[in-house]
């Protein structure tokens, strides 16, 4: 069928947003082309290459730009004739959330990360300077690629990329959408009509840290080439020496984003995954960890070539291997290789040969230039001196690097299945599995970091090296028993090891800000702070996952709700009713209220700690965790909310809600009437309390000017209003029943107070006895609204944030210092 005959669609943005995919295409190609002869041409005068190079590498920003524009003029016009707008958006998302649903999908991820790219190529090329042509023809050929991912072409049968312009009738028949509308041809012709909304955005995805996070990853992910692009150009134009200064600003800036990146998803990781933490070592996670620490281990590396000539190879070597991680971390969370392993990788949309070629290539390209290079390489013989800096550097970063082989080779586990027909078995507790692994080498990274400050580059005085360690081991040890008894840390062997190394690494690092190598303060100040906050970030994690505990605890275990027997571990879960209160240790927690904001429902949760001895109330805090129903992606979906203290943090999750339809039959051929017990019929005066399964109902003095919506009273009418107040544990709820005389007749108008199950109704006056007949009518339990929680105390995880904050703040003053000496 023609497209013409397709009522509504507006074809004109996705087609200007495919030609954009196609010119930024041809740019960078051109581009690769240009550059790459540009180094190739001897005379340096002749620039005709170069400002070829230029002109398509800004076509290809230009364009990327337009994708991205026409892109989002789509989604925020949800124009779901696009199956990227209809997968990824609703009309129900906020502009903020708009934006997350732009880089939800592959495609939107892959421009992400094309766009930064083209950006930092345009900063290199202004400031590259004699580095321009060959850094640039990597970098623009890394852009072909991701371009290329775009296409969404086909080429002799094959696929080429996915484009975000495919429409919705291209991408799924329309007919298995909805058969019995689509079966008539007419309505085929105008199945926008029935298409009123798209799928929306993740629920897990509405989060602010998912405005931010992926931005940030991909721009970690992006400048991962540069430094992989400079040792390129180093070996290919044989500048073997000369690239460590320019490049070392580069690697720093790209230890820092990515490393930021990485922390922003462990934020959004605690604050909207139910899986209780900040990490749990999923494969996704592992993918995006890996390339970082393999980059932290290549600028130690650099950093002690620059300082005394050796291990040239080593730097090298792991500047590329960081950048071929980055590529197999695409690989694997993109191809649906991680699909039955991970809960968030992406599944796969045909491009598995695609991205392995992009990993091959390369890694061919790096290999090829070691190999043919290898000769000319400035390889030292000498022996390093065993008390000199550079060499511990070497081991820490070779401790890195073994660290990093152990989490690469258990993630891709499911690649050796695949590739080699192998049947290996990923870990069933992973991050049992993963910590038991990890915490030795944590253990000798930091204690590699505070031992080496005290030693010199090239040789060190034993003497002095000795005299200087063992006090920073004394009062490490000391401080150790301290927090190792304060944090009940105690109990394992492992932990007290770990906490000490943590501890000797920050004290360590903290003797160069104060003064402790004189003259040296100012150039090594940024890697201080910087090892000072990554031990503070392992302590912290160190101390929030081991004493990390379940607050929530039901020794019964009995939860009365279907299936929930079979949940893990159902003993770490708590059952209230709406405003019925229940001890849960130190705290009384109430379900004081659900309240729908769509296509979320938000449950408030109210703690309050009370002293047994005084009844004065010492915590009163309410906390929010929400709940969404969402068949589309697989049912009920909840998010966690956390109390923030100083020195702990509660993090609450919602386990199971009610069928709101079946427990309150709200549906066809039920009364509300149907939801509530038989009445009691009181006879009261004000100031009378009763009470009630919430709590207790007092009734107040008659209220005789009553004002109620579209109620006209007549001369001779007359309309009392009763005041009544249920209070719930210190919690106040209203309501206002209404007796009506209008002639010789008698009403009353029901008040409901939903949140308690209770309905009352105001039926007459007695003034002979000064008195009210009163209705109270009540929702059996069993009707009532509940909900399970669990609850997790995390002590000293401020510990984890904080490392985070300082160890960026590191980066930064080393990137600066690192800049001031290019620019020396």
């Amino acid at each position: 069928m023609d497209s013409s005959n397709f009522i509504g669609e507006n074809l004109l943005p996705g087609q200007i947003g495919q030609l954009f995919i196609v010119l930024a295409f041809v740019g960078s190609l051109l581009s690769t082309l240009a550059y790459f002869f540009a180094v190739k041409n001897k005379n340096e005068l002749d620039l005709s290459w170069t400002k070829i190079g230029r002109a398509g590498f800004l076509l290809n920003l230009i364009s990327i730009i337009g994708i991205g524009v026409t892109l989002f003029y789509l989604i925020l016009n949800h124009n779901n004739e696009y199956y990227y707008v209809y997968s990824h958006s609703s009309k129900e998302l906020p502009v903020y959330y708009i934006v997350s649903a732009f880089w939800e999908g592959q495609e939107g991820s892959f421009w992400l990360w094309a766009f930064w790219q083209s950006l930092l190529g345009v900063i290199l090329i202004w400031k590259a300077k004699t580095w321009e042509n060959g850094v640039m023809t990597v970098i623009a050929f890394s852009q072909v690629f991701l371009t290329s991912m775009l296409l969404g072409v086909e080429i002799f049968g094959e696929r080429i990329g996915s484009s975000p312009f495919i429409l919705l009738r291209e991408a799924r028949s329309i007919k298995d959408m909805a058969p019995m509308v689509f079966n008539n041809p007419e309505n085929l012709k105008n199945y926008l009509k029935f298409i009123t909304d798209g799928k929306g955005l993740n629920p897990l995805l509405q989060n602010y840290w998912m405005v931010i996070h992926p931005p940030t990853l991909f721009l970690g992910f992006a400048s991962m080439v540069v430094p992989f692009a400079y040792g390129i150009a180093a070996l290919w134009q044989r500048r073997y020496k000369e690239w460590i200064k320019p490049v070392m600003p580069w690697a720093l800036f790209a230890v820092m984003i990515l490393g930021t990146g990485i922390i922003m998803g462990s934020f959004w990781a605690y604050e909207a995954l139910n899986f209780g933490g900040f990490w749990a070592w999923d494969p996704v996670e592992n993918a995006s960890i890996i390339p970082w620490l393999t980059l932290i281990a290549g600028v130690h590396v650099m950093i002690a070539f620059k300082n005394t000539g050796h291990a040239y190879f080593t730097a090298i070597a792991l500047i590329f291997i960081s950048f071929i991680l980055v590529l197999y971390a695409s690989f694997l969370t993109r191809s649906g290789i991680l699909g039955e392993t991970s809960v968030h990788s992406f599944t796969d949309m045909g491009m598995f040969g695609h991205l392995i070629l992009y990993n091959v290539v390369f890694l061919g390209i790096a290999v090829y230039f070691v190999a043919t290079r290898w000769k000319e390489l400035p390889i030292t013989h000498k022996d390093e001196e065993t008390y000199s800096r550079e060499f511990w550097m070497f081991i820490g970063a070779l401790v890195l690097t073994v660290a990093c082989l152990q989490v690469i080779f258990t993630t891709s586990v499911p690649v050796f299945n695949k590739a080699f027909g192998t049947n290996f078995t990923p870990p069933i507790n992973a991050i049992q599995y993963y910590n038991k692994w990890q915490v030795p080498f944590a253990v000798l990274v930091t204690l590699v970091s505070g031992f080496s400050q005290f030693l010199k580059y090239k040789r060190t005085d034993p003497r002095k090296f000795y005299s200087s360690l063992v006090s920073s081991i004394v009062f490490s040890l000391v401080i150790t028993a301290g927090f190792a008894y304060l944090t009940g840390i105690y109990t394992n062997l492992m932990y007290i090891i770990l906490t000490f190394s943590c501890l000797f690494a920050i004290l360590s690092n903290a003797r160069l800000l104060t003064g402790g190598i004189s003259g040296k303060i100012n150039k090594l100040a940024g890697s201080a702070v910087a090892h000072i906050g990554f031990a503070l970030l392992l302590l912290g994690a160190l101390v929030a996952a081991a004493t990390s505990n379940t607050i929530s605890i039901n020794k019964t275990r009995d939860i009365p709700v279907a299936g929930f027997e079979k949940a893990a571990n159902p003993g770490e879960n708590i059952m209230l009713y709406k405003n019925e209160p229940k001890k849960m240790g130190k705290y009384t927690v109430t379900y004081i209220s659900d309240t729908a904001v769509a296509p979320n429902t938000f449950y408030t949760l109210n703690f309050k700690e009370i002293d047994e001895k005084t009844g004065k109330i010492k915590e009163d805090f309410d906390l929010t965790p929400r709940v969404q129903e969402n068949e589309a992606m697989g049912g009920i979906i909840a998010s966690p909310d956390t109390k923030h203290f100083l020195t702990s943090d509660i993090y609450t999750h919602i386990t199971s809600v009610p069928d709101k339809k079946e427990e309150h039959g709200d549906h066809e051929g039920h009364s509300e009437d149907e939801n509530y017990m038989a009445p009691r019929i009181l006879t009261l005066s004000v100031g009378d309390t009763i009470h009630t399964s919430s709590g207790i109902l007092t009734v107040k003095p008659m209220n005789t000017s009553p004002v109620v919506k579209d109620l006209k009273l007549a001369p001779g009418d007359l309309a009392v209003g009763l005041p009544l107040e249920v209070d719930v544990s210190g919690r106040i709820f209203a309501a206002e029943p209404l007796f009506l005389v209008k002639g010789n007749n008698t009403f009353d108008f029901a008040r409901n107070i939903k949140e308690l199950g209770l309905r009352v109704r105001f039926t007459k006056i007695i003034p002979a006895q000064n008195k009210v007949e009163l209705q109270v009518y009540e929702k059996p339990k069993a009707t009532k609204d509940w909900v399970t929680f669990k609850s997790i105390e995390f002590p000293y995880i401020n510990l984890y944030w904080a490392g985070t904050i300082v160890m960026v703040i590191g980066f930064i003053m080393s990137i600066w210092r690192r800049k001031k000496e290019v620019s020396a």
